[in-house]
């Protein structure tokens, strides 16, 4: 019994070492913070790969690079191998991508995502046109999807987020703008096939034939290789080109707004919520929250994340954000009522009445009680034996 008991033991604390260790090779595989070294290191490292990778592609195509085969191939080799191996990892850790998921659903929505079809396409063309070499030129034309890798390096950083929110945000704008456009493109096609018709029937033999001039037109790119000959066509194409300006500005005008309005919001911290209905979560230590995404945290019935403050920012919440230590959630309640109290701070100076005198036995604060103590940087708990010191600061909940 005791050999099976050690048996055991040393298979309990195995198996809890490789979760350990699959979930540290989670962590560093996925976008690094600043205070992990090793997994910016890896992202630094990944990019090089995505870069040199690229090059090879792009130098591929140029005459001169057939003297370099004998070294291009081989370091194409070893970045596909270094993809490859990238790819498998993800696979097997991917029950941490998505905790809700058992392991082998986890594994299948990771390969069925987005980033993980970027990242078979940037595998396969290398090794299909072995296994299928009548089909090599058609497989070349997927290494285009490489470049997409990039952006699982990028979404991961609020640059990237600030622009997808923008355009989620203004979607409804930017669809309607896109129609517009296209039914001008539709009605000047249509406008210009009856008036150029009859002079030049070879460039304008039906009303679609007028499509592809619309398009450069009101683009304004211009190439120039259909053109209308009449004087009405030329009238015609002076106003469809004003109209071509005004729509183009239409689409850039709505995004323009939508940083500007972007960033005046993040910079003056506006909520949606009242300022008594309003609590910040800090996420610090070994918080439950840290490596977990927006839509997986479990806020209590009645609240909901309002903003995420990260250093001096703050950021709307995403589904897809990780929350990271020293993060700070700001948490707003769904209702609430008018609460008649509020939270004040109070420094107490070295000519304070307060110095040197016992919690217990203050006297001067019966509005309200103290329920925190700031001191030397950290956060301490009251209690009434404490004695006050100089440089403290009172967290005092003020009754109204």
């Amino acid at each position: 019994m005791k050999c099976l008991r050690d048996w055991d033991r040393k298979l309990t604390g195995s198996m809890k070492k490789n979760v350990s260790i699959k979930k540290r090779i989670f962590q560093i595989i996925q976008i690094g913070q600043k205070s992990d070294f090793a997994s910016c290191a890896f992202d630094l490292f990944i990019v090089s790969v995505i870069v040199t990778n690229l090059f090879i592609t792009f130098f591929q195509t140029f005459d001169q690079s057939a003297k370099y085969k004998d070294i291009l191939y081989p370091v194409e080799f070893a970045t596909i191998l270094i993809f490859l191996g990238e790819y498998i990892l993800r696979i097997w850790t991917a029950e941490y991508l998505y905790p809700k998921e058992t392991a082998v659903k986890a594994k299948l929505q990771f390969m069925l995502s987005f980033y993980g079809i970027v990242d078979l396409l940037t595998i396969l063309p290398f090794f299909l046109p072995f296994l299928f070499p009548s089909g090599a030129v058609a497989f070349r034309m997927f290494r285009v999807v490489r470049i997409f890798h990039l952006f699982r390096l990028n979404s991961g950083y609020d640059a990237f987020n600030v622009i997808t929110d923008v355009l989620k945000e203004k979607r409804q704008q930017l669809v309607s703008s896109v129609f517009l456009i296209g039914v001008l493109m539709m009605a000047s096609s249509m406008c210009m096939y009856s008036i150029e018709h009859e002079a030049q029937p070879e460039n304008f033999p039906n009303a679609f034939s007028g499509i592809w001039w619309s398009v450069s037109t009101l683009l304004t790119v211009g190439y120039g290789d259909i053109y209308p000959v009449t004087v009405f066509g030329k009238m015609m194409a002076i106003v469809i080109a004003f109209l071509g300006v005004g729509m183009v500005a239409i689409p850039t005008g709505i995004i323009s707004a939508g940083f500007m309005d972007y960033y005046s919001k993040a910079k003056e911290g506006k909520m949606s919520v009242r300022e008594e209905d309003i609590v910040t979560l800090a996420i610090t230590g070994k918080h439950a929250f840290i490596g977990k995404r927006m839509e997986e945290l479990r806020i209590p019935e009645g609240l909901y994340v309002a903003a995420l403050m990260r250093g001096n920012k703050i950021y709307p919440p995403q589904d897809a954000f990780v929350v990271r230590k020293d993060d700070c959630l700001v948490l707003g309640a769904t209702q609430g009522r008018k609460i008649p109290f509020q939270l004040q701070e109070l420094l107490v100076t070295t000519e304070h009445p307060w110095v040197g005198g016992v919690l217990g036995e203050l006297s001067e604060f019966r509005q309200g009680h103290i329920v925190m103590v700031k001191r030397d940087g950290r956060n301490v708990q009251p209690k009434e034996s404490m004695r006050v010191k100089a440089g403290d600061i009172m967290v005092l909940l003020e009754y109204k």
